[in-house]
């Protein structure tokens, strides 16, 4: 995500970097010290998609301050 973005960690942490999920379970993170984006909690297709065939997870990355 910091790559993605063209920031170094610090900058990626002062900005107050968020993600949100639909649902009450938080499923993705960026790593603190990567600026990786990671898997928060487990993730369960078949409980998430049982009657879908492709299963689609949606987040949204939100940074503070201008780009």
């Amino acid at each position: 995500v910091a790559k993605d973005l063209g920031l170094l960690m610090p900058e990626l942490r002062d900005r107050g970097v968020h993600i949100l999920d639909k649902g009450r379970t938080q499923y993705f993170a960026v790593h603190g010290k990567t600026g990786h984006l990671v898997t928060a909690e487990r993730i369960d297709r078949e409980q998430l998609c049982e009657s879908v065939q492709q299963c689609v997870l949606r987040c949204e990355l939100i940074v503070e301050g201008e780009m």
